[in-house]
């Protein structure tokens, strides 16, 4: 059993594979879109890539080596969690932030906690708050794609909107994005501003489906989170197909429906469990979406729905053999 999750009652346990055959296999569904990250933002994304992963994978291996404990940067988890932080920010975050972005992703959210499957928290979500929250201007400052290295000398010729601030107007944002020149095919394939892993989605989708067809995660959470979203969008955004299609490409939606929503950790046990969990995140980020002051509700949505995963497991559970009827 060495390698295998650390969970704390069963039935956590949804997978016979261990720990490290798991990230490995997440670490394939995402290299299309890290790719196409590097493509768009070029020796950017790369530092940025670098220094979270190195954030990450460091910070596990000094904090189990002074508590004495067994090391398990083996097991990729930690490559995974610096990875999808760099996902989640823009390609001009400097290094150092990036850096101490994975370091509180491990340190702070995961082994604090007592490391891989005992957090309650998606790490690099978590992460991604913190950073969001202590360097606000850093963290929303997009960049063009197309540029091979971006510094505080050429930052404000290199800057852009993304199309979830247009959208943030409702169903007008169409206009501004129109005129912006942005398409919708641009939103699918990624060439658009943005953090480094949220602008390419139908290569999160190509590795979402991947995923999927290893067996590692199920399709009730994207879809009943995405369907919510659409729904929503739709309904909210005056009844215009047009916007609630412009919502489901824009920002971290498909990121977050197969990458982050599905973590082992941090989400229901049951399938009745996960479907209020993803209706819940869905309704969370068009709600944060169209109303919030912050153009993206994915992040918070997700974090949101995390802490209250082990009341929907308390709640909505699968029924123990030979449990006595109360």
């Amino acid at each position: 059993m060495e390698g295998k999750l650390i969970v704390s009652s069963s039935p956590h346990v949804r997978s016979n594979e261990d720990t490290s055959y798991i990230m490995k296999q997440v670490i394939i569904a995402l290299l299309p879109a890290t790719l196409a990250g590097l493509y768009f933002f070029r020796l950017s994304a790369l530092n940025v890539m670098f220094f979270c992963i190195l954030g990450s994978v460091g910070s596990e291996f000094l904090f189990q080596k002074i508590a004495k404990q067994e090391s398990t940067i083996n097991d990729f988890s930690a490559v995974v969690t610096g990875l999808l932080l760099a996902f989640n920010v823009p390609a001009s975050l400097p290094w150092w932030m990036s850096l101490m972005g994975g370091a509180f992703a491990i340190i702070v959210v995961k082994m604090v906690f007592g490391g891989i499957g005992n957090n309650f928290l998606n790490p690099a979500l978590g992460s991604r708050a913190f950073l969001l929250a202590s360097f606000p201007v850093a963290m929303t400052t997009w960049t063009k794609t197309g540029v091979n290295w971006v510094s505080s000398g050429n930052l404000d010729a290199l800057t852009t909107a993304t199309p979830l601030s247009f959208l943030k107007s409702g169903s007008d944002g169409l206009t501004a994005i129109s005129n912006s020149g942005i398409t919708l095919t641009d939103m699918i394939i990624g060439n658009i501003g943005g953090c480094i892993g949220e602008t390419s989605a139908i290569l999160i989708l190509l590795g979402g489906v991947y995923l999927m067809y290893k067996g590692i995660i199920k399709y009730t959470i994207p879809v009943f989170y995405i369907g919510t979203v659409f729904i929503l969008t739709f309904i909210l955004g005056g009844f215009n197909i047009d916007f609630a299609i412009y919502e489901l490409f824009a920002g971290g939606l498909m990121l977050g429906a197969f990458f982050m929503l599905t973590d082992y950790t941090t989400s229901p046990m049951t399938n009745k469990g996960q479907i209020i969990y993803a209706v819940l995140a869905g309704v969370l980020t068009s709600v944060i979406r169209l109303y919030g002051g912050y153009p993206e509700g994915v992040s918070y949505s997700i974090l949101l729905v995390n802490v209250v995963t082990p009341l929907i497991d308390k709640y909505i559970s699968n029924r123990v053999f030979g449990e006595v009827s109360k």
